[in-house]
C-alpha cells in the first residue's frame, strides 16, 4: 500500500478464497458462480456459520511447522500482534500453572498430552513460572515440550516469586533474578524464553526494588540471549502505569489477571495508556480464578464476600437457564481486541477442547442477551469489583509488617 515501503506488485493474477464452515469444521470454496467478479463477492455466497480466510501461507503464523501442526486448526485460530514485540500470538493461550497441581492433583501424562495438543491446534503462547507448584509446573512443561520444534511456540516464564511460605515466597533482588532464569531454562529444557516477566510486583517491599534491581537484572538476561522480551505482571493496575513511566529498562509486555472478566472490566481503563506505548497486553483468568464457574472459587480466593456472593448468584442464574457461566465468561474475555491474548489454565484435555471450541463458536442470541443481563444485574451494582491490596496486606502481616 501507499507509504508502506514495500514494492507494489505489478499485478495480481488470482487469489483463492476459502471459508471454514463451523458446523462441519471443513474448509470449502464459496458456492458462487465462476463468473462472479472477485471483488463483488457478498455474504450470500457463504453459509451463516462461516468466516472468511485467505488460503495462503500468509495466513499461517511464524510458529507454524509443517508436519507438526494441524493446519486446518491453525488457520481457524485468530492471531494478534503482541504490541511492539511483533510476536503473532493466538487469542487463546495456555496458562501452565495447572501443570503444577495448583488447583488439584494432576496426571502428568495427561498434562504432557495436553500441551502437545494445544500447540498442534494453534495455541502458540505458553505462560509459566517457577512459583507454580514450586517448580513443578516448569518441570512438567519441560517434559511436555521435549521433541516439539522450538519454532512452534512462544514461551514466557517469570522471576521474583518462588516458595510456598511468606518467608521464602519473594525475592526481587538483582542476584536472585539472574540465578532464577538459569534454573528455569534447565527445567524447561530450552536455551531461551521469549518473554521473561517480573512476577507480582505488588509484593515487593517497594516498587523501587523492581526498578533498581529486578528489571536491570532482566535486561542483563536479555543481553545474554536468555530472553527476547521483558514483561511485568501483577493485580493492581496503577503499578503498571507507575513502572512504565519510571523504568529506564524497556518493557514490552504486561500481564494482568482477573481484571478483564464479566465481574471486573477495570483493565479497560489502562488500554489507551498501554497502546500509546505499544505494550503487549496479556489477559489472564477469564473465569476469575473460579469465581465465574458452577463449582465456585477455591477457599483461598482473595475476593471480598460481596464479589463471591454476586458471582455465586450469577452462576446459579445462568444454570437455571441451562447455560454455563464459564462459557459466557470465556466469550466475554476473548471478544475484546484490546487484549492480544487471554491465558486460560487447565490440566484437563476435555477442558482444553472446550476452551478451543469457545474460540471457534459464537454465542446464540439468547446467550448474548443473558451475558449482558448478568453483567447488568449482578456485577455493575458491585460497590467495588476488585480485591486490590488484600493479598499483599496478608503477606506482610505474616512477616510482621512491610519494611520501612
Amino acid at each position: 500500500g501507499r507509504g508502506s515501503g514495500r514494492p507494489r506488485p505489478a499485478s495480481v493474477k488470482a487469489v483463492k478464497i476459502v471459508y471454514y464452515d463451523r458446523a462441519s469444521s471443513r474448509s470449502r470454496e464459496p458456492e458462487c458462480s465462476a463468473k462472479t467478479p472477485l471483488l463483488t463477492l457478498t455474504t450470500s455466497c457463504f453459509s451463516p456459520s462461516s468466516r472468511l480466510v485467505f488460503d495462503s501461507t500468509m495466513s499461517l503464523p511464524p510458529t507454524y511447522v509443517e508436519g507438526f501442526h494441524d493446519k486446518d486448526a491453525v488457520l481457524r485460530m485468530p492471531y494478534r500482534t503482541l504490541g511492539k514485540t511483533g510476536l503473532q500470538v493466538s487469542v487463546l493461550s495456555l496458562g501452565a500453572s495447572s501443570l503444577g497441581s495448583v488447583f488439584r492433583k494432576t496426571d502428568e501424562s495427561e498434562c504432557v498430552a495436553l500441551v502437545k495438543e494445544a500447540l498442534q491446534k494453534g495455541i502458540n503462547y505458553i505462560d509459566v513460572a517457577p512459583f507454580y507448584g514450586q517448580t513443578k509446573a516448569e518441570t512438567v512443561l519441560g517434559k511436555a515440550l521435549e521433541g516439539i520444534p522450538r519454532q512452534a511456540y512462544y514461551l514466557a516464564t517469570k522471576v521474583c516469586r518462588y516458595g510456598a511460605t511468606p518467608a521464602d515466597m519473594f525475592d526481587f533482588s538483582h542476584e536472585r533474578t539472574l540465578q532464577s532464569i538459569d534454573e528455569s531454562l534447565a527445567r524447561l529444557k530450552v536455551d531461551y524464553v521469549d518473554v521473561l516477566q517480573v512476577h507480582d510486583m505488588e509484593f515487593a517491599s517497594s516498587l523501587d526494588i523492581v526498578i533498581k534491581e529486578s528489571l536491570p537484572a532482566v535486561e542483563k538476561i536479555k543481553a545474554a540471549g536468555k530472553c527476547r522480551f521483558i514483561g511485568i505482571t501483577g493485580y493492581p493496575l496503577d503499578n503498571f502505569r507507575s513502572i512504565l513511566e519510571r523504568s529506564t529498562v524497556q518493557i514490552d509486555t504486561i500481564l494482568t489477571y482477573c481484571r478483564y472478566s464479566m465481574n471486573d472490566s477495570t483493565a479497560l481503563g489502562l488500554i489507551n495508556f498501554l497502546e500509546e506505548r505499544k505494550i503487549g497486553i496479556i489477559n489472564a483468568s477469564p473465569i476469575s480464578m473460579g469465581l465465574l464457574s458452577n463449582r465456585g472459587p477455591p477457599e483461598w480466593h482473595p475476593a471480598t464476600p460481596e464479589i463471591k456472593d454476586a458471582c455465586k448468584k450469577a452462576a446459579q442464574y445462568c444454570e437455571e437457564k441451562s447455560v454455563d457461566i464459564s462459557k459466557l465468561a470465556m466469550h466475554y474475555s476473548l471478544s475484546s481486541p484490546s487484549f492480544h491474548t487471554t491465558l486460560v489454565g487447565t490440566a484437563s484435555l476435555g477442558n482444553l477442547r472446550r476452551n478451543l471450541a469457545t474460540v471457534y463458536e459464537t454465542l446464540t442470541d439468547e446467550e448474548k442477551q443473558l451475558s449482558t443481563e448478568v453483567v447488568e444485574k449482578f456485577f455493575k451494582p458491585l460497590s467495588c469489583p476488585h480485591w486490590e491490596g488484600v493479598q499483599p496486606e496478608e503477606h506482610w502481616a505474616a512477616l510482621g509488617g512491610r519494611p520501612q
